[in-house]
């Protein structure tokens, strides 16, 4: 068959050689090759074994002047394999010293200038010595014969290795017939173990080295040995293709179809979306910056991802979360280094007042400059709406250099919306804490959290639980999201509580906290509040300069007095802005270039004074008292109104008063009915008549036992017929020994009696500890009285000697 071939492509070639398209080129007259020499022709990674043929491409110079040479002559050419296939022009020790001799069969130059040749191999030599002289590589070689004697060993192995090859044919895909035919019409066992050595998938240098294995034994048993090797891989390859042929399943057959499409998109121009889409996961996965363990978790989601159909209804729920992995801040950090002096600027020229707010502050950030990695308090503003509580925390973030964000609590109802929803669910998302600090963009951030106290409790869960762990420094470092599923360091945040009241906040959760209280303002903060911050932001607000309108200071403690009776500044801020934008309308108009609002200017823009001094027109008659009271917005103060009149001895209790204050006014009773001898009251007399407590202002809820003080004298003074000293105001719940006991909120009583223009104020001696809560200027304003029994209450408000008589009857007890 190899005769016939070889016959065939003589036949061709001369053919081709006739043609001048396929000539090889010009003669040239060269010496002649000695006898025993050949024309070598070097082979990147080929090797020619004898009696294969095989197409040969070449391009190098010498490699082309050799073909075209050997052609000519007709003259046989000698391959050998490089040694190192990148070498362009290699000499004689660059090349193995065994090769092929091979018979030229067919030479052509193709239209686009290409080399190729056929050849055929004849017989293996050795290179003896390398000669000089001629335009392409001349060795001289010696022939190397093939072994004649065939034992029954040698036998043995051919037809073994003749096997094997039809064994890997067979499982060979789509395999020609005229292959195993070629295969059963070799006689030799050289030429077999030759021809099956040329088709092995093996590295040219092992290649070489069968070339090189001239003993015929050794040749047949390392051939046998390698087509073994790849008949185990193509016998591996086909059952595992068989397996997976097997397997495929609807989904897997709608996912090749999908890879064919996103193929032919590919082809006509197509962006192939989901490959960008999973690239640019990859790299932002790179670029967040995420704890080892959590980018380990990403990037299996990643892979997941990326097996997914597009159409599946969890692509785009995994897609949405990890987004949300890769966007979370997990090591960007833009805290500045602390500079107290700049802190104390900023929370300066941000807050008038609040000195020991501002201290703590100072000195939360000094502890927070000399120990940067320990863990910080979680701080609590509480104090009535309108006293700047949320704008404190932003001058925190200011003066720290920190991004500021902050979270409404009003209204929150369900645990999840703080730890976030399960991934499973539709529309899952984090909970209001990491979404808080994405959009910070930072995770040593100031995070507020505003209207804690406003927390809701529902069936799905007690947020107040929630929030146990945030603000747990002990366990906040890893903290764990429902959604994310991954523990996220919340040590470095910053947490601002807010609260009006505390006690709707559960106990664990108020222990986690340092409590810091903001009372309302005295008038002469509200003054300087609204000087230097309130007129000039509603001046902008409302396009005008100080140029065009002035508020003085005598129209501001107007508005003040007059049209504003809170513990914060946000209504006095609105009065003034409804004084600008009257001005406003006039400069607008043409009818003034400037304005300047005087007290006498205040009413045909505001109308008439809607609060007015209560406590003279109040006490002026016996039975009425000043009491002072606490609510969520501030301080205010309480009128305790007592009447008598005929009838069967029975207490009458009006003002929509809770169960507390009822029983302290009962209280009170049975004191002045113990002591009523003392007093000069008449106890027979209190059996024919109806005593009647009222606490205007109906329409508002009220409880608590601060009020027992003012109860007892507001009953003394109508019984006595003594009126209580108008500008005295007294707080203090009472026992039935006379003793005065301590309440809360003293430092708001203190302030909204100031504001109501009280000059005296009653107070539980054992509240004396507050006393230096009390701003400094209310301070001024005011006259203290500490209480130790109720005795003390009445010879301040109703006379010395009525207390001393008080003192003797309880004395006598």
């Amino acid at each position: 068959m190899a005769a016939q071939m070889a016959a065939e492509m003589a036949a061709q070639m001369a053919a081709d050689m006739a043609s001048p398209a396929a000539s090889a080129g010009p003669e040239t007259k060269f010496a002649p090759l000695p006898d025993d020499a050949i024309i070598v022709l070097p082979a990147r990674n080929i090797v020619l074994f004898p009696g294969v043929v095989l197409p040969v491409a070449i391009g190098r110079k010498r490699s082309i002047a050799a073909a075209q040479e050997a052609a000519r002559s007709g003259k046989p050419l000698g391959l050998l394999l490089q040694r190192q296939e990148e070498m362009e022009e290699p000499g004689g020790a660059d090349l193995y010293e065994v090769g092929t001799a091979a018979n030229l069969l067919r030479y052509l130059t193709a239209p686009d200038g290409t080399h190729h040749l056929v050849a055929q191999g004849d017989q293996r030599f050795r290179v003896k010595e390398w000669l000089e002289g001629w335009p392409f590589m001349v060795a001289r070689i010696e022939r190397l014969a093939e072994a004649g004697d065939q034992d029954a060993e040698i036998q043995a192995r051919f037809i073994l290795l003749r096997d094997r090859a039809l064994e890997a044919v067979g499982l060979l895909p789509q395999a020609p017939a005229e292959l195993s035919a070629a295969i059963q019409s070799v006689t030799a066992p050289g030429q077999l173990a030759d021809m099956v050595a040329t088709y092995l998938d093996i590295a040219p240098a092992e290649k070489q080295a069968l070339l090189e294995t001239l003993d015929l034994r050794t040749r047949l048993d390392r051939v046998t040995q390698q087509l073994n090797s790849r008949i185990e891989v193509m016998r591996l390859t086909r059952e595992i293709s068989q397996q997976t042929k097997e397997s495929v399943d609807k989904r897997q057959r709608e996912y090749l179809l999908r890879e064919q499409l996103r193929t032919i998109q590919k082809e006509l121009g197509e962006a192939d979306d989901k490959a960008a889409e999973i690239e640019e996961l990859s790299q932002a996965i790179d670029k967040a910056g995420m704890p080892a363990e959590v980018e380990a978790h990403a990037r299996k989601e990643l892979k997941r991802l990326e097996r997914m159909s597009e159409a599946a209804a969890e692509y785009s729920m995994v897609r949405t979360y990890l987004e949300w992995l890769t966007e979370l801040p997990w090591s960007v950090e833009t805290a500045q280094p602390i500079d107290l002096k700049e802190a104390r600027t900023v929370l300066d020229a941000e807050h008038f007042g609040l000195e020991k707010i501002k201290k703590r502050i100072l000195e939360f950030l000094a502890v927070r400059k000399l120990n940067p990695e320990g863990k910080s308090p979680i701080l609590c503003f509480v104090g009535p709406p309108g006293v700047g509580k949320t704008s404190l925390g932003q001058s925190i973030a200011r003066a720290t250099g920190r991004k500021f964000q902050r979270v409404a609590l009003g209204g929150v109802h369900d645990e999840s919306e703080i730890r976030g929803h399960r991934r499973t669910y539709v529309g899952a998302l984090p909970g209001v804490i990491i979404q808080a600090l994405k959009k910070a963009g930072s995770r040593d951030c100031v995070l507020m959290l505003d209207e804690v106290d406003k927390l809701g409790q529902g069936f799905h869960g007690d947020p107040f639980a929630a929030l146990l762990e945030v603000l747990d420094p002990e366990q906040n470092s890893t903290f764990r999201d429902t959604y994310l599923g991954q523990p996220f360091d919340l040590s470095k945040v910053m947490f601002i509580a807010t609260a009006n009241m505390l006690d709707s906040i559960p106990g664990p959760l108020r222990d986690r906290m340092e409590i810091i209280s903001l009372a309302g303002y005295t008038e002469e903060e509200k003054l300087q509040i609204a000087r230097r911050y309130l007129v000039e932001r509603q001046l902008k607000a409302n396009g005008l300069t100080a140029g065009q309108a002035s508020l003085g200071d005598e129209a501001l403690r107007a508005i003040i007095q007059g049209y504003t009776r809170e513990a914060g500044v946000r209504s006095l801020e609105r009065q003034i802005a409804a004084v600008l934008r009257t001005i406003a309308v006039r400069i607008a108009s043409g009818e003034a270039e400037r304005v300047e609002i005087g007290p006498d200017d205040l009413q045909p823009i505001l109308g008439g004074r809607r609060f007015e001094n209560e406590v003279a027109l109040r006490t002026g008659l016996p039975g009425v008292a000043t009491g002072l009271a606490w609510t969520p917005v501030g301080g205010d103060i309480l009128f305790i109104e007592a009447s008598r009149y005929p009838g069967s001895g029975k207490l009458i209790l009006t003002g929509q008063l809770g169960d507390v204050m009822k029983e302290s006014v009962q209280a009170a009773l049975s004191l002045v009915k113990s002591r009523a001898a003392a007093l000069g009251i008449r106890a027979e007399e209190l059996d024919k008549q109806d005593i009647h407590v009222h606490v205007p202002a109906g329409a508002t809820p009220k409880d608590g036992p601060s009020a027992g003080v003012a109860m007892f004298t507001a009953l003394v003074s109508l019984l006595t017929g003594r009126p209580v000293r108008h500008d005295t105001a007294m707080t203090g719940e009472i026992s039935l020994r006379g003793l005065v006991l301590p309440v809360g909120g003293i430092k708001e009583k203190v302030t909204a009696a100031a504001l109501a223009g009280v000059k005296t104020v009653m107070l539980p001696a054992r509240n004396r500890r507050d006393y230096d809560d009390i701003p400094e200027d209310v301070r001024k304003l005011l006259t203290f009285v500490w209480l130790e029994t109720v005795d003390q209450a009445i010879a301040s408000a109703l006379g010395e000697d009525l207390g001393q008589q008080c003192r003797h009857a309880a004395a006598a007890e």
